[in-house]
């Protein structure tokens, strides 16, 4: 008997899904010739499947016939007798965002909103794909990570994401349409070769396989070799982070780096180790430019000084020997002044600070909880919360003299670029706390008194 199209790769599909357990696959059909035969290919495995199949389509509302492919989408679903969940999203792009990366995210955070605890979200990604993404990541210059390409399964959402046709060709998957008389849409953008992704797939991979027949499948394998690669370098970047920091994985990322631990090790090992604590951290991938910048203007850099490195959606800076990875810090209004009815709600802040909550505690003869002001005087003055303008003045229990905020953040080891954004807790015209770090004595909690204690959730 001859293997047809259809067979083969329904046999492929069915070995790789052997691999991914789950509870319920919802198959990403966006109506193209790829998602289609994967949903068709899935709905032909569902007696052998254990987990129940469904599909989700978007329209990202961007072309004329998107109404239509939406139609075509559901007709499909129903006469597949697959549910099919239909979302309608805005995929506008932002000023300095192309089309493409705005209708991915768009699509992808309405996939997320479906894919719960043991589901698998399955695309129709197959080998060019894999290839395309590569000479992508070639051509931007990326490193191991990058050339990496699509991962064949990921953590996704509360779930997972795989890619079960990435190692079956594209030949393949258009015999099986074929094969099976299959009517799909075809997205007229998919021909723009302004697009960088289509240039490649139009234009360059058919050059590359006349004269290598096999380049898809050998530059897939390369992506695999890259991955494997990028693996290691994470584990070796892991264990110099557990020397440096004793983290351990499974524990939150630290946020500080030791500068004298860095400076001690081979270019390239801090620079890998560089690359993986930034992506730790959440933080969006750093360029070759921005990691020499961090070695030149950080690690070089006086001790007294407080230097900055930027790069879009994260900073860098050094403070008392350590670097601390963060997001870039939003703006505000530093002179205004909150009124705060602290016993009757909590105070939500600006520049995504944080939500300002009080709690009352009796003071007792051990009492261990934290420093906190006199109840009774939180009652009769009207309570602010505001943020240092500088020239703010504090004396601290069990000291003689006032001592000017600003020495007092310093001493606490404030980091220079989070003292304008602790909150100060005014009484009246007077400064009596700032939140987290201590109270002003004449407004401190006596013994046997009901106490206010302010913390940020």
């Amino acid at each position: 008997m001859v293997n047809t199209a259809a067979t083969d790769l329904l046999q492929q599909l069915y070995t790789t899904l052997a691999t991914l357990p789950a509870n319920r696959y919802w198959v990403a059909y966006s109506g193209g010739v790829d998602s289609h035969v994967l949903l068709h290919a899935m709905a032909s495995l569902r007696p052998k499947l254990s987990a129940t199949l469904n599909a989700v389509h978007v329209n990202h509302g961007l072309n004329p016939a998107a109404k239509e492919w939406a139609a075509h989408a559901a007709a499909v679903c129903d006469a597949l007798d697959i549910p099919c969940h239909l979302f309608n999203i805005d995929a506008q792009s932002a000023k300095g965002e192309s089309p493409e990366a705005a209708a991915r995210a768009g699509r992808y955070h309405a996939f997320s909103q479906l894919i719960d605890e043991g589901d698998l979200l399955l695309t129709a990604h197959h080998q060019q794909d894999q290839a395309e993404t590569l000479l992508l990541q070639l051509c931007r210059g990326a490193g191991p990570a990058g050339l990496a390409a699509m991962p064949f399964v990921v953590s996704f959402s509360r779930g997972m994401l795989a890619r079960p046709l990435l190692a079956v060709s594209q030949a393949l998957i258009n015999r099986y349409a074929q094969e099976k008389s299959l009517q799909w849409v075809e997205d007229p953008s998919n021909q723009q070769l302004d697009v960088e992704r289509n240039y490649l797939r139009h234009e360059v991979v058919p050059k590359l396989t006349v004269h290598w027949p096999a380049f898809a499948k050998t530059a897939a394998r390369s992506a695999a070799h890259c991955a494997d690669a990028s693996a290691l370098l994470d584990e070796l970047a892991a264990e110099d982070l557990k020397r440096s920091s004793k983290w351990e994985v499974g524990h939150p990322v630290p946020a500080q780096l030791s500068v004298i631990f860095l400076q001690g090790m081979m270019p390239e090992r801090r620079r890998n180790l560089l690359r993986f604590w930034i992506k730790k951290n959440e933080l969006p991938i750093v360029s070759e430019r921005i990691l020499y910048q961090i070695e030149s203007s950080l690690l070089n850099a006086r001790a007294d000084a407080a230097p900055l490195v930027q790069w879009a959606g994260g900073d860098l800076r050094r403070y008392r020997g350590h670097l601390y990875a963060m997001p870039p810090l939003a703006p505000f209004d530093r002179s205004m002044v909150y009124p705060w009815r602290w016993q009757e709600k909590p105070l939500e802040l600006p520049a995504s600070l944080g939500t300002l909550v009080a709690h009352t505690h009796k003071m007792g003869g051990e009492d261990e909880s934290p420093s906190g002001l006199s109840f009774a005087q939180c009652e009769n003055f009207p309570v602010t919360v505001r943020f240092r303008q500088g020239g703010e003045r504090c004396r601290l229990v069990g000291r003689a003299h006032h001592h000017a905020l600003k020495d007092l953040l310093q001493q606490a080891g404030v980091p220079p670029w989070l003292r304008d954004r602790i909150p100060l807790i005014f009484l009246g015209d007077q400064l009596a706390a700032a939140v987290g770090l201590f109270c002003c004595a004449p407004f401190h909690a006596q013994k046997g008194e009901t106490k206010v204690v302010f913390s940020i959730h």
